[in-house]
């Protein structure tokens, strides 16, 4: 028998499905959930103390701890909530780990930097004269200072040290603003590591008049927000004041100095977003989005894990934050497909924020206009309580939907516009003084470029996809690798130089139409090509709502979350987009979608208009969208996936093979299909290439398990590729409730 030794189980950042044993040093008090650095081959490496070590070991065949952070150990729900993760999307539990300790750095001792806070004698509450100025002080003492050194004290009178570009970015002022105010004595300059974000929003502060439908679901929201678990739908048509709603139970977690995570899809909707939670709680929540500096994610996953960051808001990452004391989760526009993960783990963020606050002991609130059909299905089984708002705020109304038959109202050749929304746009942007936005999901001038003379199309050499043509960069385009080519003067196949044609339109080419259409129209494109960084997009944003802007032409960016005053028209160019492909949600996330880009039109006293050109008017998901019929569709939707016996009815796992050698992935697919399960209540469709064949350079191959609701699909699978040795050369991917099936 060896001797006796403290042991510590410790999970490491790295594609690893289990924790390892490490000794705990004498002299080192070390608890669960503790960030520690380890020995891991020759390397040191950040983990987290995972639980208890063996209790009997070699002390020559165990390595120990190194050293120990100072920072709040992992709280229990998160190591829970992360192994539980691991196992249900079948992934090592290190891979998860890692997206919890994505800023390694932030774990390091913060340095000093300089801060400045509201000088003693400069304080609101007391009457002592200000140093070097014989004024009376408080806020009287404040009333010969301008505008902004106004705005300025006003953000430093609660006694948080902020740092100028802090205070600067706050009160909407330059640098020289604050330098003045040191200057004079109002503010003192001191020395603080880097202050998280979102330390002190005031829970106190009055929020908007509500509605009775919507002080009704407050409250009922702010009663959940207990130590316990509920999940509740708040759903309500666009411009219902869902945020109102659920900014009270914000309020009521907050009180109880609880933390917050508000979920959004796009970091597009963060803009408006942010002004709006200033407002009611007097100053911005924490950001989390990997458009964040990496200064700014250290200090914000450190003020998350001390808790002092008390509201995050932020994409789909944010639900792996380190939260000290997480009481609540707001899941904002729950239907939106962005919220799964297709690289690297797969995970729905959507899905797992439920579990996280089953584990934790708090409430979650799906969010959403266009509830997804998993989410109502929870509804109508009594998982989720139903919290509705179904009128617009205040004096708005619902916009008039017009459809458009695109074989009887045709637009000119080459042209993309019908005869009557190019009336509609011309009357609400000349008579009305209005604005209008005309939507297509795709971005770049056209999706296929091809020789008239010899049909050569031009194709991604890594993937099975067209390319893009993009007037702005006159380049092809690949959209899923990213992929570019220059324009080429002349056919590469036949050498004809003026036989290259564009096909169909994206929004750069419908930008070329409506310049010629309306040629003193201020217009202007958002997209992700356009608004390539969070600054452009806001100027963007802040120019329509100003309405700087006539026209506006956008993709899904623009089509949610966004409130522009003057906009009265939405023309929707190619409402059948979506629906082509065979995907399993293709309708019902063509609904959401256009309901949602509708939703943008006439949100305030003006009336709003919808114009949807579609080739086939009379389909089912043209029809619900201009009869506002949602629940009829949903409830149509529910009955063909029950016959189909699809989910929410039952589940669904994809099984992708990839790999560069295209026989190897032709070959293990068809043995993987060889010996699938087949048992009772579990069916194995495939090996099938996948719609996606070639993607990045790699062959991929799919199969799909349909199984009852009451079987562990993934014991089932696990069993199936256990028999497999899987080539280093290729790779398996399991995708548990596939969202997609690319």
């Amino acid at each position: 028998m060896f001797g006796f030794m403290v042991t510590k189980a410790v999970l490491v950042p790295y594609p690893v499905k289990k924790a390892y044993d490490y000794a705990v040093p004498k002299g080192m008090d070390v608890e669960d959930g503790d960030y520690v650095v380890v020995p891991l081959g020759a390397r040191h490496v950040i983990g987290v103390v995972w639980g208890e070590g063996a209790d009997d070991v070699n002390p020559s065949k165990i390595k120990s701890i190194i050293q120990k952070y100072d920072v709040p150990p992992m709280p229990a729900p998160m190591r829970r909530f992360i192994d539980w993760a691991a196992h249900y999307t079948m992934s090592e539990l290190g891979a998860f780990l890692k997206l919890a300790l994505s800023v390694p750095s932030a774990l390091d001792e913060p340095k000093s930097v300089k801060a400045y806070v509201c000088a003693k004698s400069h304080s609101p509450n007391t009457n002592l004269p200000p140093t070097g100025v014989g004024k009376a002080l408080g806020m009287d003492g404040w009333k010969n200072l301008s505008p902004k050194h106004k705005a300025v004290m006003e953000i430093a009178r609660d006694g948080l040290a902020r740092r100028a570009s802090e205070l600067s970015r706050e009160a909407g002022v330059g640098a020289g603003v604050i330098k003045t105010l040191h200057e004079k004595g109002y503010l003192k300059e001191v020395l603080v590591t880097q202050p998280p974000p979102c330390r002190a929003p005031d829970a106190l502060r009055a929020g908007a008049t509500l509605s009775p439908a919507q002080q009704l679901a407050a409250d009922e929201l702010v009663l959940a927000t207990k130590n316990k678990y509920s999940a509740y739908l708040l759903d309500g048509v666009t411009g219902s004041g869902k945020t109102e709603v659920y900014f009270e139970a914000v309020a009521q977690a907050l009180k109880q100095d609880k933390q917050v995570l508000i979920m959004l899809p796009e970091i597009a909707l963060s803009n408006a977003f942010l002004s709006r939670f200033k407002e009611r709680f007097g100053c911005a929540p924490a950001l989390w989005h990997s458009s964040l500096s990496d200064a700014m994610r250290k200090t914000t996953w450190r003020g998350v894990a001390q808790g002092e960051c008390k509201v995050v808001v932020g994409a789909r990452s944010s639900l792996f934050l380190p939260y000290k004391d997480l009481g609540l989760i707001i899941v904002d526009e729950e239907h939106d497909p962005a919220y799964k993960q297709e690289e690297g783990v797969i995970c729905n963020a959507r899905d797992m924020a439920v579990v996280r606050a089953h584990m934790g002991k708090f409430p979650v609130v799906m969010v959403s206009a266009t509830p997804s059909l998993e989410s109502m299905h929870n509804v109508w089984s009594g998982k989720y309580g139903h919290l509705e708002l179904p009128d617009r705020h205040g004096q708005a109304g619902m916009p008039d939907m017009h459809l458009i038959d695109m074989t009887k109202d045709k637009p000119e050749r080459n042209h993309f516009i019908a005869p009557s929304l190019t009336k509609a746009i011309a009357d609400t942007i000349t008579e009305q003084k209005g604005q209008a936005l005309l939507f297509l999901n795709r971005r770049g001038y056209a999706p296929l470029t091809l020789c008239r003379t010899c049909g050569h199309r031009f194709e991604c050499p890594r993937c099975s996809a067209w390319l893009i043509e993009h007037k702005k960069t006159n380049k092809l385009h690949c959209h899923h690798c990213g992929y570019d080519t220059r324009m080429p003067p002349q056919c590469p196949k036949c050498g004809d130089k003026d036989s290259l044609a564009a096909c169909g339109p994206g929004v750069e080419r419908v930008l070329e139409e409506v310049r010629e259409l309306f040629p003193d129209a201020r217009t202007c494109v958002l997209s992700s090509d356009t608004a390539t960084t969070h600054d452009e997009l806001k100027k963007m944003l802040d120019d329509i709502r100003d309405h700087r802007v006539d026209i506006i032409i956008g993709t899904q960016i623009i089509a949610k979350g966004h409130h522009f005053p003057k906009l009265t028209l939405v023309g929707v160019i190619d409402a059948d987009l979506g629906l082509s492909g065979g995907d399993l949600r293709a309708s019902e996330r063509t609904f959401q979608l256009l309901h949602q880009v509708a939703g943008r039109a006439g949100r305030e006293d003006e009336k709003g208009h919808v114009y949807l050109q579609s080739f086939n008017p009379q389909s089912r998901v043209m029809q619900a969208l201009a009869s506002f019929a949602r629940d009829d569709f949903l409830n149509v939707e529910a009955m063909q996936r029950e016959a189909a016996n699809m989910p929410p009815y039952s589940r669904l796992a994809g099984i992708i093979v990839s790999g560069r050698d295209e026989g190897q992935v032709i070959e293990l697919s068809k043995k993987l299909g060889q010996s699938a399960p087949h048992a009772k209540g579990v069916q194995t469709l495939g090996p099938a290439d996948a719609p996606m064949y070639k993607l990045r350079g790699k062959f991929r191959r799919r199969l799909l398990v349909r199984a009852d609701k009451q079987i562990d699909i993934q014991k089932t699978i696990e069993h199936w590729l256990a028999e497999f040795k899987i080539p280093t050369t290729l790779r398996v991917q399991v995708d548990i409730d596939p969202q997609s099936f690319f």
